[in-house]
């Protein structure tokens, strides 16, 4: 009896201590996860007098943001604050007619023509002056203050809740020791209060050693043998299939290529960068005169695209801005000047996508010809932030693509007549690429 009292007093003691740190590990829990006070202010295009911004933004998007932009140099000068160089009554010709202007021998005109290389401005006389009067606004609008990165706006937020997470955790490690180190003190306290009460103590008794019966059991050593035999054949199978898999790979190039926000946000068709898929077996590398057919005139990610993107602390706008620079300093192009000085450098482009030497494929048979989608074997390539390798591009998964896709009939009359012979022959409609011969070894292999 009385060792049973002694146990239930322990008992009692380490029950009330745990309840004492789950009550304080709540209490400053929920003191973290009170929300940030205050809400986040919407933010409106801002009035310039004179003209709609708003209005004025869509019409600047519409005509001039080919050419220009409000606060660095393009194909044409900056126009952020343009009111203030020039008298409102020239722009309104300017724009309207430019080439009128520079043939009355205007100065401003002419050095203007002269600067930009003698580029042809567009003529724009359907604007009416409401209308300019409406970009000129726009032009107006003072450049907006960068956007904290989500994560680190989650921190800030975080930081307005009170005691942080590490000093949570670090006060939790401190309790948790000073428990254990309780228990043991109680434990020893009770043993001793226990011998000079003269209460009997258990006494363990000498057992055989696990290993000991196992070893004489030959029923479970023989099983064990056969589990782990099975088990190491099982995994070491597993280890060579995946030779020469390389599904997931996911390497960095030297210069980041958001797949997300071309083919995703801006809708870009995947043949415009890879056009030799159209007529050739590889799809290729695009070139970089590819890239700047639109970086000419695009130095830095638009706000609106950094909006949809979801910019993140690893992702900012910052870190974009940076990427093309890289672009323009591979191609040797000045935006400055906007002209190329000459000096290119060489990008190594990382190979992901990469079949065995002996394993043909021919990317125009597959997209021209069968009218197959990119994402088939490519996966969601408009949702990569990283471009990686999706399917395992092995010979079983190239053989259920086969047995599983019907061939493409429609305005291809070059397999009409062996499509009609084949579906006699096996008796349906549809014929599958397997049944036209795509199972065949010299397909693939030759």
């Amino acid at each position: 009896m009385k060792q049973g009292n002694y146990l239930n007093s322990a008992s009692r003691f380490s029950i009330i201590t745990l309840a004492l740190l789950l009550s304080f590990s709540s209490f400053v829990f929920a003191q973290d996860a009170e929300p940030a006070e205050g809400a986040a202010q919407s933010e409106t295009t801002p009035a310039v007098q004179g003209g709609d911004a708003a209005a004025g933004k869509a019409l600047f998007n519409a005509n001039c943001a080919a050419c220009h932009k409000l606060y660095s140099r393009a194909t044409g000068p900056a126009l952020y604050n343009v009111t203030e160089r020039r008298d409102r009554e020239w722009l309104y010709q300017w724009i309207k007619n430019n080439r009128a202007l520079i043939d009355s021998g205007d100065p401003e005109a002419i050095a203007i023509y002269e600067e930009y290389n003698q580029t042809a401005m567009n003529l724009f006389p359907q604007l009416s002056n409401a209308d300019i009067d409406d970009i000129l606004a726009y032009t107006d609008t003072p450049k907006p203050e960068p956007k904290a990165p989500a994560a680190a706006a989650g921190a800030a937020g975080q930081g307005g809740g009170g005691v942080s997470s590490t000093v949570i955790l670090a006060i939790l490690a401190v309790v948790l020791v000073m428990l254990v180190a309780v228990l043991f003190l109680v434990n020893n306290t009770l043993r001793k209060f226990a011998v000079a009460q003269g209460v009997a103590l258990p006494v363990k008794e000498a057992r055989k050693p696990i290993w000991k019966s196992f070893v004489e059991n030959q029923f479970l050593v023989l099983v064990s043998v056969i589990v782990l035999l099975l088990g190491g054949a099982y995994f070491a199978y597993g280890w060579m299939m995946q030779v020469g898999v390389d599904q997931g790979y996911q390497p960095i190039q030297p210069i980041h290529y958001s797949h997300r926000i071309h083919a995703g946000d801006n809708q870009i068709e995947c043949k415009y960068c890879h056009s030799s898929a159209r007529t050739s077996k590889t799809s290729g590398i695009p070139s970089l005169n590819v890239c700047m057919n639109c970086h000419k005139s695009i130095s830095e990610v638009a706000d609106e695209t950094s909006e949809f993107s979801s910019v993140t602390e690893d992702y900012s706008k910052e870190f974009y801005d940076k990427e093309i620079q890289k672009l323009y300093k591979a191609t040797g192009w000045d935006p400055a000047t906007q002209s190329y000085t000459g000096e290119t450098q060489a990008v190594e482009w990382v190979r992901i996508h990469n079949l065995p030497d002996f394993a043909y494929f021919n990317h125009s048979q597959h997209v021209s010809v069968a009218g197959v989608q990119c994402q088939t074997c490519h996966g969601p390539v408009e949702e990569m932030e990283i471009m990686y390798q999706n399917a395992p591009l092995t010979m079983g998964w190239c053989i259920n693509c086969h047995r599983e896709t019907n061939v493409k009939m429609d305005g291809n009359p070059y397999y009409e007549k062996i499509h009609e012979e084949l579906s006699k022959k096996y008796g349906v409609e549809q014929l599958t690429a397997a049944q036209m011969g795509g199972l065949e070894c010299g397909k693939c292999h030759y």
